[in-house]
Protein backbone atom coordinates (compact mmCIF):
# COMPACT_ATOMS: atom_id res chain seq x y z
CA UNK A 1 0.00 0.00 0.00
CA UNK A 2 2.88 2.14 0.11
CA UNK A 3 6.41 2.65 -0.73
CA UNK A 4 8.36 3.76 2.55
CA UNK A 5 12.04 4.81 1.54
CA UNK A 6 14.75 3.16 3.11
CA UNK A 7 17.29 5.14 5.36
CA UNK A 8 20.16 3.92 6.53
CA UNK A 9 21.19 5.67 9.71
CA UNK A 10 24.69 6.08 8.31
CA UNK A 11 26.31 8.66 11.61
CA UNK A 12 27.27 7.82 14.93
CA UNK A 13 25.37 11.30 15.48
CA UNK A 14 22.33 9.99 14.09
CA UNK A 15 22.26 6.67 16.37
CA UNK A 16 22.83 8.98 19.45
CA UNK A 17 19.67 11.30 17.93
CA UNK A 18 17.45 7.39 18.24
CA UNK A 19 19.21 6.43 21.21
CA UNK A 20 18.12 8.40 24.04
CA UNK A 21 15.29 6.76 26.38
CA UNK A 22 12.79 9.42 25.79
CA UNK A 23 13.24 10.20 21.91
CA UNK A 24 12.71 6.74 21.61
CA UNK A 25 9.25 6.85 23.70
CA UNK A 26 8.06 9.88 21.42
CA UNK A 27 8.72 7.81 18.17
CA UNK A 28 6.74 5.32 19.24
CA UNK A 29 3.86 7.20 20.11
CA UNK A 30 4.05 8.97 17.09
CA UNK A 31 4.03 5.59 15.25
CA UNK A 32 0.81 4.80 16.60
CA UNK A 33 -0.85 7.92 17.60
CA UNK A 34 0.07 9.80 14.34
CA UNK A 35 0.65 13.27 15.67
CA UNK A 36 1.56 14.71 18.40
CA UNK A 37 2.34 18.29 20.33
CA UNK A 38 5.49 19.08 22.72
CA UNK A 39 2.73 19.55 25.19
CA UNK A 40 0.83 16.49 24.66
CA UNK A 41 4.07 14.50 24.73
CA UNK A 42 4.82 16.42 27.85
CA UNK A 43 1.56 15.19 29.88
CA UNK A 44 1.79 12.06 28.29
CA UNK A 45 5.05 10.92 29.46
CA UNK A 46 5.75 13.55 33.04
CA UNK A 47 8.07 15.68 31.19
CA UNK A 48 8.79 19.17 30.99
CA UNK A 49 7.24 20.90 27.33
CA UNK A 50 10.81 21.98 27.35
CA UNK A 51 12.50 19.33 27.57
CA UNK A 52 9.71 17.69 24.96
CA UNK A 53 10.29 20.30 22.76
CA UNK A 54 14.08 20.29 22.56
CA UNK A 55 13.99 16.80 21.97
CA UNK A 56 11.33 16.92 19.33
CA UNK A 57 13.79 19.48 17.28
CA UNK A 58 16.54 16.66 17.65
CA UNK A 59 14.57 14.08 15.90
CA UNK A 60 13.24 16.82 13.53
CA UNK A 61 17.22 17.67 12.76
CA UNK A 62 18.03 14.16 12.14
CA UNK A 63 14.50 14.25 9.75
CA UNK A 64 12.82 11.19 12.02
CA UNK A 65 10.08 13.44 12.39
CA UNK A 66 8.52 16.87 10.36
CA UNK A 67 6.56 19.05 11.53
CA UNK A 68 2.96 18.43 10.33
CA UNK A 69 2.46 21.87 8.48
CA UNK A 70 -0.93 21.43 8.32
CA UNK A 71 -2.07 21.18 11.69
CA UNK A 72 0.30 23.58 13.17
CA UNK A 73 -1.42 26.97 13.75
CA UNK A 74 0.92 30.34 15.80
CA UNK A 75 2.68 28.95 18.44
CA UNK A 76 1.08 25.61 18.83
CA UNK A 77 3.66 22.82 16.12
CA UNK A 78 2.27 19.18 15.63
CA UNK A 79 5.01 16.78 14.70
CA UNK A 80 4.34 13.45 13.05
CA UNK A 81 6.98 10.63 12.32
CA UNK A 82 8.74 10.58 8.36
CA UNK A 83 7.96 7.35 7.35
CA UNK A 84 11.44 5.02 6.70
CA UNK A 85 12.46 1.71 6.46
CA UNK A 86 15.16 2.82 9.34
CA UNK A 87 18.36 0.70 9.61
CA UNK A 88 21.91 0.89 10.53
CA UNK A 89 24.28 -1.29 8.12
CA UNK A 90 27.47 0.44 8.99
CA UNK A 91 29.28 -2.30 11.04
CA UNK A 92 31.75 0.37 13.10
CA UNK A 93 27.97 2.23 13.84
CA UNK A 94 26.21 -1.21 14.59
CA UNK A 95 29.06 -2.54 17.03
CA UNK A 96 29.07 0.36 18.99
CA UNK A 97 28.14 1.05 22.99
CA UNK A 98 25.00 3.40 21.51
CA UNK A 99 23.72 0.95 18.94
CA UNK A 100 23.90 -2.18 21.77
CA UNK A 101 22.03 0.65 24.57
CA UNK A 102 19.39 1.33 21.64
CA UNK A 103 18.58 -2.21 21.30
CA UNK A 104 18.45 -3.33 24.94
CA UNK A 105 15.71 -0.20 24.98
CA UNK A 106 13.82 -1.69 22.47
CA UNK A 107 13.96 -5.39 23.68
CA UNK A 108 12.64 -3.66 26.62
CA UNK A 109 10.39 -1.58 25.03
CA UNK A 110 8.78 -4.17 22.70
CA UNK A 111 8.88 -6.99 26.30
CA UNK A 112 6.61 -4.14 28.12
CA UNK A 113 4.66 -3.86 24.73
CA UNK A 114 3.83 -7.56 25.29
CA UNK A 115 3.12 -7.84 28.73
CA UNK A 116 0.79 -4.86 28.64
CA UNK A 117 -1.09 -6.73 25.91
CA UNK A 118 -1.65 -9.68 27.55
CA UNK A 119 -2.45 -8.28 30.84
CA UNK A 120 -5.49 -6.18 28.76
CA UNK A 121 -6.21 -8.50 25.53
CA UNK A 122 -9.91 -8.94 26.97
CA UNK A 123 -10.67 -4.94 25.73
CA UNK A 124 -9.62 -6.03 22.07
CA UNK A 125 -12.55 -8.18 20.90
CA UNK A 126 -12.01 -8.88 17.19
CA UNK A 127 -8.74 -7.92 17.10
CA UNK A 128 -7.77 -10.41 20.01
CA UNK A 129 -8.88 -13.31 17.60
CA UNK A 130 -6.54 -12.46 14.90
CA UNK A 131 -4.02 -11.17 17.08
CA UNK A 132 -0.77 -13.57 16.79
CA UNK A 133 2.38 -14.48 18.70
CA UNK A 134 4.41 -16.64 16.75
CA UNK A 135 8.10 -18.28 17.46
CA UNK A 136 9.84 -20.78 15.53
CA UNK A 137 13.14 -22.03 14.10
CA UNK A 138 14.46 -22.76 11.07
CA UNK A 139 17.70 -23.16 9.79
CA UNK A 140 19.90 -20.73 7.27
CA UNK A 141 22.43 -19.45 5.50
CA UNK A 142 23.43 -15.72 6.11
CA UNK A 143 22.14 -14.82 2.69
CA UNK A 144 19.05 -16.60 2.77
CA UNK A 145 18.60 -15.07 6.36
CA UNK A 146 18.98 -11.98 4.75
CA UNK A 147 16.50 -12.43 2.03
CA UNK A 148 13.88 -13.57 4.76
CA UNK A 149 14.28 -10.57 6.33
CA UNK A 150 14.12 -8.32 3.34
CA UNK A 151 10.85 -10.56 2.42
CA UNK A 152 9.25 -9.17 6.28
CA UNK A 153 10.00 -5.90 5.62
CA UNK A 154 8.55 -5.82 1.80
CA UNK A 155 5.24 -7.25 3.57
CA UNK A 156 5.04 -4.57 6.22
CA UNK A 157 5.98 -1.91 3.59
CA UNK A 158 3.21 -3.53 1.57
CA UNK A 159 0.45 -2.78 4.87
CA UNK A 160 1.61 0.61 5.70
CA UNK A 161 -0.55 3.24 5.16
CA UNK A 162 -0.79 7.08 7.08
CA UNK A 163 -2.86 7.00 9.99
CA UNK A 164 -5.35 9.36 7.91
CA UNK A 165 -5.58 6.97 5.48
CA UNK A 166 -6.94 4.39 6.96
CA UNK A 167 -10.64 3.16 7.47
CA UNK A 168 -12.23 4.15 10.53
CA UNK A 169 -12.23 1.14 12.18
CA UNK A 170 -8.44 0.35 11.76
CA UNK A 171 -6.56 0.29 15.09
CA UNK A 172 -3.06 0.52 15.80
CA UNK A 173 -1.20 -2.55 15.23
CA UNK A 174 2.05 -3.37 17.29
CA UNK A 175 4.52 -5.55 14.80
CA UNK A 176 7.93 -7.16 16.29
CA UNK A 177 9.97 -8.83 14.11
CA UNK A 178 13.17 -10.84 15.76
CA UNK A 179 15.45 -13.26 13.53
CA UNK A 180 18.58 -14.07 14.80
CA UNK A 181 21.08 -17.12 15.34
CA UNK A 182 20.43 -19.12 17.72
CA UNK A 183 22.87 -18.39 20.61
CA UNK A 184 22.90 -22.03 21.88
CA UNK A 185 21.60 -22.85 25.55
Amino acid sequence: MSNLPRRDVATLSELKALAHPLRQRMLYHLAFAGFATATSLAEAFGESTGATSYHLRQLARFGFIEEDRERSSGRERWWRLVPLDLRSLDPGIAESSEARELGRMRLRRDRDLVDRYLRERHRFGDLREAAMFSSSATRLTAEELACFSEEYVQLLKRWWRRSEDCPPEAKPIAVLFYAFPWPGE
